[in-house]
């Protein structure tokens, strides 16, 4: 009944850093209070390098980068932001939020867009 009258229902996604060439998504679906407090932890933890809020249709509500968004060069950042919502890891888990088979689950991000490994010498 609360959620006619515009109470919150969130997917919350947060895009972790976990190495140079694998980033784990981690989403969360909340509702009421509980939702800001989720979207606030994805802000602050301290490898997200991007999150996002999607309400239970999938539309995209808002989202900006995270701290850990230094760990990887800004052309990747920009291309994450740009791919996200049309990543398949995402709207898998978007799905799974979305028709309450899980309230939480992660993934690692299957993506084309990693930073390319560094190449030393003559390989």
């Amino acid at each position: 009944m609360f959620g006619l009258f515009g109470g919150k229902d969130w997917n919350i996604i947060a895009v972790i850093f976990e190495r140079r060439d694998l980033y784990t998504v981690s989403g969360q679906r909340v509702k009421g209070g509980g939702a800001e407090k989720a979207r606030d932890g994805a802000k602050r933890h301290p490898r997200t390098i991007y999150w996002a809020v999607f309400d239970q249709k999938g539309s995209y509500l808002e989202g900006g980068e995270g701290a850990g968004s230094i760990n990887i060069p800004g052309d990747v950042l920009k291309k994450l932001k740009a791919q996200l919502a049309k990543t398949g890891t995402v709207l898998e888990i978007l799905k799974s939020l979305e028709t309450k088979q899980a309230d939480k689950l992660a993934k690692p991000l299957v993506w084309a867009g990693y930073p390319p490994r560094e190449m030393h010498g003559q390989d």
